[in-house]
């Protein structure tokens, strides 16, 4: 058995004296493993860094069986996501999440999905407003996506501003002012053709929601935690752009003077 796809690197972890066991993820295949003869090595240990883009090669007597990875690099961005917090821990909680996927399993979306959000966990901004929908992507995958398209009340599409923790079903403002105390808000950039950047506020907003929906559903039935490299970019995320937010008002009034 034998075939070549490129993949992003995901983690790794030791096997014997030189070799390690590789974790990647394709579009074709998955979340795949495979051992790399000598990947400890000074030549192998800055291409099998988490977040680099590779070629691997897959051989292995039977399909069934772990194989043996060749990798052979595409592109290394692993020292960029080295420089910032966000990216930092961005790249260990996106390799969390696909970790609750099937091993295997395609999902092709979620890999061009990924790479697109590697490439961006240097603008706290957009890599947290991607990272909101990857882990939308991710729910729905597993099988308890959130219908945030129309009022569960009145079908409604606009002003859509809460969430059902029962049904995970968006509400819109009128309709769900009432029980406004028992419901998750829906941020406004998650509102089906809002174009406006998320802000700080409704950024964490979004992380609340989607974490709450992860725990009910996936972390706490399988025993798990969120673990911290999602509270790590979350903290990361939202004090970068908070301190964002406070300097763009002081930046307009000065233009203004």
């Amino acid at each position: 058995m034998q075939w070549t796809d490129e993949a992003i690197f995901l983690g790794a972890r030791r096997h014997g004296e030189t070799s390690v066991i590789a974790e990647v993820i394709t579009r074709a295949r998955g979340r795949h493993l495979g051992m790399v003869r000598g990947g400890r090595s000074r030549t192998m240990q800055p291409v099998l860094q988490p977040g680099n883009r590779v070629e691997v090669t897959w051989r292995a007597r039977l399909d069934e069986h772990l194989g043996e990875f060749r990798v052979e690099p595409v592109k290394l961005r692993a020292a960029r996501l080295m420089e910032s917090a966000t990216a930092v821990y961005g790249v260990q909680a996106l390799a969390a999440l696909l970790r609750l996927l099937p091993e295997r399993d395609p999902h092709p979306h979620l890999f061009d999905a990924l790479d697109v959000i590697l490439d961006h966990l240097d603008d706290p901004a957009t890599a947290g407003e991607l990272f909101i929908r990857f882990e939308l992507a991710v729910l729905n995958d597993l099988g308890y996506g959130l219908d945030l398209d129309q009022c569960a009340a009145t079908g409604q599409r606009d002003d859509l501003a809460f969430v059902s923790p029962k049904t995970g079903r968006a509400v819109c403002r009128e309709a769900g002012l009432p029980w406004a105390d028992r419901m998750l808000a829906l941020p406004n950039f998650l509102n089906p053709g809002v174009s406006k950047a998320a802000d700080s506020d409704s950024l964490a907003a979004a992380f609340r929601l989607t974490g709450f929906f992860l725990n009910r559903h996936v972390y706490e039935p399988r025993g798990l935690e969120a673990g911290a490299a999602r509270e790590g970019f979350c903290q990361a995320a939202l004090k970068t752009l908070a301190a964002a937010d406070a300097v763009a008002p002081l930046a307009a009034t000065r233009n203004i003077s």
